[in-house]
C-alpha cells in the first residue's frame, strides 16, 4: 500500500462489510448469539489484515489525576521534524522563548516513516467528549492520541528496536529545545480537583546567572562546582546506593539573593523550578503527590521555610503537651480544633520528612530540593540535617567582592577613585545586595557612574550613622536596665531588710511579753 489512506479505505470498506453482516445477523438471531458470533467476525477481521496499529494517548490516568504522557510527548518531539518536510497540514504556535513559529502535525494528519527499510505510518487522531458533570455549563473536552500503523511481519522490529529508537531522540530532542518552566502547585478545592493537574506553569524567563550573583568568587565557584558534580553524579550515586537528589538551604537577612541563588541554579542546570506553597497543601498525602508528580531534573523550593504552617514548633507543641499528661482532655481536644480552624492545610513536618528523605523520595532522579529560610536558628535540626539539607548556604550582607560585581554588572567599572572609600564603609557597616544594587542603579539616561557610586557611599553613611545611634541607643537602653535592675535589687534587699528588723522585734516583744508572764505570783486573798 502506498499510503496510509489506502490502508484506511481498504479497511473502512471492510469494516462497512462486517457492520452489514452484523446488522443481518441481530434481526435473525438472538442477542447473546449475536454478540459471540461477532467476536469471531473481529478476529476472522484482524487476521485478515495484515496491519497492526500502536496508539500513545496524550493524557494517562495517576492516583487522581490526569497528566500528560512522557511517551506522547518524547513521540511528539521525534515526529516534530518530519512533520515540517512531510505532513500536507501544519498546525502553527508561538511558544514563548522562542522568535521562529513552531510547526506540528495538525489533527488527522498523517505522515510516514522509513526505519531500516520498514515503512511505518504515523497518524494524528482526536476525539472530544462532551463533559456535563459537575458544572452547571457542559465543557468539552479534547484528548489526542497519536497511532503507527506498520505490517506484522515487522512487528519484532517495530516493538524492540524503533520504538526505542523514537524515545531515545524524541528526549534528546526534548532536552536539546527545552525551556525552563516555574511551577506553582493548584490550590485543592474539593470534589472537582481529580480531573485538574497538581501543577501549572509559566515560561521561566529571569535573566539571572551566577555571573550576576554578588558574592565572594571562591564561595560562588564552590557552589558551582557542587552542582555540576550533582548533574554529572549518576554513575556516582548508583554505586553508594542513594537516591539522585540533593538538598540545599539558603539562609541569612532579607535582601541577600536568596531567590537569584535558586534562579542561577536552575539557569546553570537547566531545570524546571517547582515553587511549592505548603499552606495550599490539604494534607500529607497531597503532598507526597505534589512532589512525586514533579519531574526529573527539577528544583522544588519551599521559600521561608520557618514561616510554613509553623513547621518548626509543631514538635515542641505536642512535646509540651505530652509533658502535662494532668491536662484537662476535654481542654486539650478544644486547643486542637481551634488550631486546626487557623489553618486548613494539616501538612505536618513528619510528613515533609518523609516526602524529602523517605521512601518516596526514591521516585525520581536528578532532583533538587531547596529550603530558604531569614531565621536558620527556628528549624527544627531534624529538617536541615544532612541527608536531606546537604549543602548548607549562608547568603550574607555584601562584601567588597559583591559590590565589584554589580559595580561590573550595572556601571560596567573594574576600578574607580571611590572604590577604596566604599570597601572601607562595606567593611564596616551591614548592608544588603539588594541595598547596594538600588543605589547602584542609574536614575538617569545618562548613567552618570560617578552620580550612582556616590549615591551608595552616602547611602553607606547613612547606615553608618543609623548603626552607631542604634548601637548607642542599645548601650543606653542596656545602662537604663542594669541601673533599673540595681534599683530593684536595692528596693528588694531594703524591704527584706526592714522585713527582718520587723521579725526581730517582733520576736523580742514576744520574748518580753513571755518573761512578763513567767514573773507574775499570785497572792492569797486575806479575809
Amino acid at each position: 500500500m502506498s499510503s496510509m489512506g489506502d490502508i484506511w479505505m481498504g479497511m473502512g470498506t471492510l469494516m462497512g462489510g462486517v457492520m452489514f453482516v452484523y446488522t443481518m445477523i441481530q434481526q435473525f438471531v438472538p442477542r447473546r448469539v449475536a454478540d459471540y458470533l461477532l467476536v469471531y467476525v473481529y478476529r476472522i477481521t484482524a487476521y485478515a489484515n495484515p496491519y497492526m496499529e500502536i496508539s500513545f494517548d496524550e493524557f494517562v490516568s495517576g492516583d487522581r489525576y490526569v497528566k500528560l504522557s512522557e511517551a506522547y510527548t518524547a513521540v511528539e518531539a521525534y515526529l516534530a521534524p518530519k512533520s515540517k518536510k512531510l505532513a500536507k497540514r501544519l498546525k502553527a504556535q508561538l511558544v514563548e522563548g522562542n522568535k521562529d513559529l513552531a510547526l506540528s502535525m495538525a489533527d488527522h494528519e498523517e505522515i510516514f516513516d522509513n526505519f531500516g527499510g520498514v515503512k511505518i505510518w504515523w497518524y494524528l487522531g482526536k476525539t472530544t467528549h462532551e463533559s456535563k458533570s459537575f458544572s452547571v455549563y457542559p465543557s468539552a473536552t479534547e484528548k489526542r492520541h497519536l497511532k503507527l500503523q506498520f505490517h506484522r511481519r515487522y512487528r519484532e522490529t517495530v516493538t524492540k528496536s524503533y520504538l526505542n529508537h523514537v524515545i531515545q531522540v524524541g528526549k534528546e530532542s526534548m532536552i536539546e529545545n527545552r525551556h525552563i518552566r516555574l511551577y506553582s502547585n493548584n490550590p485543592n478545592r474539593g470534589y472537582y480537583q481529580w480531573s485538574k493537574s497538581l501543577w501549572s506553569h509559566v515560561e521561566f524567563e529571569h535573566p539571572v546567572t551566577f555571573h550576576h550573583i554578588a558574592m565572594d568568587s571562591e564561595k560562588k565557584q564552590e557552589i558551582i562546582d557542587d552542582l555540576e558534580t550533582f548533574r554529572m553524579g549518576k554513575d556516582y550515586y548508583l554505586q553508594i546506593g542513594k537516591p539522585w537528589k540533593r538538598g540545599y538551604l539558603l539562609f541569612g537577612p532579607p535582601g541577600t539573593g536568596k531567590s537569584s541563588m535558586i534562579a542561577a541554579m536552575a539557569k546553570l542546570l537547566n531545570y524546571d523550578i517547582y515553587d511549592l506553597e505548603l499552606t495550599a497543601v490539604k494534607d500529607n498525602s497531597e503532598l507526597r503527590n505534589l512532589l512525586h508528580d514533579t519531574s526529573n531534573k527539577s528544583i522544588t523550593v519551599i521559600e521561608d521555610v520557618d514561616c510554613s504552617l509553623n513547621l518548626t514548633g509543631k514538635r515542641k507543641k505536642k512535646k509540651k503537651k505530652d509533658d502535662k499528661d494532668e491536662k484537662d482532655p476535654v481542654k486539650e481536644k478544644e486547643d486542637e480544633e481551634e488550631e486546626e480552624e487557623k489553618s486548613d492545610s494539616k501538612v505536618t513536618l513528619s510528613g515533609l520528612l518523609n516526602v524529602i528523605d523517605g521512601l518516596w523520595s526514591a521516585c525520581g532522579k536528578e532532583r533538587i530540593i531547596v529550603f530558604t529560610t531569614n531565621y536558620v536558628e527556628k528549624l527544627d535540626p531534624a529538617l536541615i540535617r544532612s541527608g536531606r539539607m546537604d549543602k548548607h548556604i549562608e547568603m550574607s550582607y555584601c562584601c567588597y567582592e559583591g559590590f565589584k560585581v554589580f559595580a561590573k554588572n550595572y556601571l560596567n567599572l573594574d576600578s574607580h577613585e571611590l572604590f577604596d572609600t566604599i570597601r572601607r564603609l562595606i567593611e564596616e557597616v551591614k548592608v544588603s545586595p539588594a541595598d547596594v544594587a538600588e543605589n547602584l542603579m542609574p536614575k538617569t539616561i545618562k548613567r552618570d557612574s560617578q552620580l550612582c557610586l556616590q549615591n551608595l557611599i552616602k547611602a553607606l553613611e547613612k547606615i553608618k550613622v543609623d548603626e552607631k545611634l542604634k548601637a548607642e541607643e542599645e548601650v543606653a537602653n542596656k545602662l537604663k536596665a542594669e541601673e533599673e535592675a540595681v534599683k530593684l535589687k536595692a528596693e528588694e534587699e531594703a524591704k527584706k531588710l526592714k522585713a527582718e528588723e520587723e521579725a526581730i522585734k517582733l520576736k523580742a516583744e514576744e520574748e518580753a511579753k513571755k518573761k512578763d508572764n513567767d514573773g507574775t505570783v499570785d497572792l492569797p486573798s486575806v479575809l
